[in-house]
């Protein structure tokens, strides 16, 4: 079956604090962005990927930042939209006709491995949806908007959802068909896939797959990178 990623990479990184976007930092010597598409292009199932990032910053990724480094599954260089699920769904639209499965990983997770994908593209291929994530190790809190605490939620049945998530492309395309006409919102794209009823497997994924949102998580995504390399 032929697999294709589409990855989002058009946030502006507000919590991070920097002058530059977040995907575009560096992470030992690299940029976050790049680290994630070598993950993908690592993995021998991935045929191609689609980048999706600003419009204002598609010629210099295209043209600047990407040539550097070899990466000759990049099929494309995508505008993205104002919130991420306008990204994939344009990141979507750019994808050839052909393609069977689509993956969507986040361009701020760097870490993930080639054998993590491959784990969640069998399943969607067997399932039709998957996603990688953990279980949650902390204790989880309903909170009230002022402040109260609601509940305690029964850590047993709570993980922690990351990507890459993979779909059949018809599945993938439906979901966010529907959701622009229910102008429904997702944090994920599992989100808008379960509300058509399609059941989605989770894939047990891997703690390290961090995402990287704040200058903390920079720390520790070198720090583990750095343990990676010794390993």
């Amino acid at each position: 079956m032929k697999t294709v990623a589409i990855v989002p990479a058009a946030g502006t990184g507000s919590r991070m604090n920097r002058g530059v976007s977040k995907q575009y930092l560096s992470l030992a010597g690299k940029p976050v962005l790049v680290r994630a598409l070598e993950a993908l292009e690592a993995s021998p199932c991935v045929e191609s990927l689609y980048v999706v990032v600003p419009p204002q910053d598609v010629t210099a990724v295209r043209d600047g930042m990407l040539p550097s480094w070899g990466l000759g599954k990049v099929a494309g260089i995508v505008p993205g939209g104002m919130e991420r699920q306008d990204s994939v769904r344009a990141g979507l639209d750019a994808v050839g006709r052909d393609a069977d499965i689509v993956i969507v990983h986040d361009g701020v997770r760097p870490l993930v491995s080639a054998e993590l994908v491959e784990r969640c593209v069998r399943a969607a291929a067997e399932d039709g949806a998957a996603t990688l994530g953990v279980p949650a190790k902390d204790t989880v809190k309903e909170v009230a908007p002022d402040g109260r605490i609601v509940r305690t939620c029964d850590r047993s049945v709570l993980w922690l959802t990351q990507t890459p998530q993979a779909f059949r492309r018809d599945i993938l395309e439906r979901a966010h068909r529907e959701a622009v006409r229910d102008g429904f919102r997702g944090t994920d794209d599992t989100a808008l896939v379960e509300r058509l009823g399609v059941r989605v497997r989770m894939v047990p994924g891997d703690y390290r797959n961090i995402k990287i949102t704040t200058p903390e998580d920079l720390a520790v995504a070198e720090a583990l990178l750095g343990l990676r390399t010794e390993g």
